[in-house]
């Protein structure tokens, strides 16, 4: 396949799946159920975490930015982060407990009752993200998961599935991001008024 006949596949591929979308009302509810949630958190003295690997960990980071700095609007900032941020905690951990209880540590020392937990896993099986989610259930966090397709093994622990229907990795990354930016504004429209 040459260079242009790839970009306009990979397009048209990008193109169809946000088609998929735009007629799944199921999967549209469960985005809006995911903002109540984080928003309800938020009134309520609250924070959002977030964990992903790889891709899913940029993603992770790049939302809890978007929330906590600002998205449009120019307002006080929340208290929400990415569980992967700080290095020396997570090569110690990884080092004493192993790699896939990295994020349930993090969970276990930072969470509280009433915060919610954004996992994101293309897969939906990532052992260090379903572990995160059992504890942060445990400790009474409210779990938000962003997935592929079937939702994997944490479609059993989400609160809310939010599962693009897809398994293509990069699509599925892509649209990740785009349900996480309108999660973001849903959020800070709600708690701050509309752009």
């Amino acid at each position: 396949m040459d260079c242009t006949s790839l970009i306009t596949s990979r397009i048209k591929d990008a193109i169809e799946l946000k088609q998929l979308i735009l007629n799944d009302s199921d999967l549209m509810a469960q985005i809006q159920k995911a903002s109540e949630i984080i928003v309800s958190a938020y009134r309520s003295g609250n924070k959002t975490l977030f964990c992903g690997n790889g891709g899913s960990a940029a993603d992770a980071q790049h939302l809890a930015a978007e929330l906590s700095g600002k998205f449009y609007l120019d307002r006080i900032p929340i208290n929400a982060e990415a569980c992967h941020v700080n290095s020396s905690f997570m090569t110690a951990v990884s080092n004493d407990y192993g790699f896939e209880m990295v994020y349930a540590r993090y969970v276990q020392a930072v969470g509280k009752r009433g915060d919610v937990l954004v996992a994101i896993s293309t897969s939906g099986n990532s052992e260090n993200i379903i572990q995160a989610i059992r504890i942060a259930r445990q400790i009474g966090l409210k779990c938000v998961c962003l997935t592929g397709a079937s939702g994997g093994r944490m479609a059993e622990f989400a609160d809310v599935l939010i599962n693009v229907p897809s398994v293509d990795t990069p699509r599925i990354q892509e649209t990740h991001i785009l349900f996480g930016h309108i999660l973001c504004e849903l959020v800070e429209s709600e708690l701050f008024g509309k752009p």
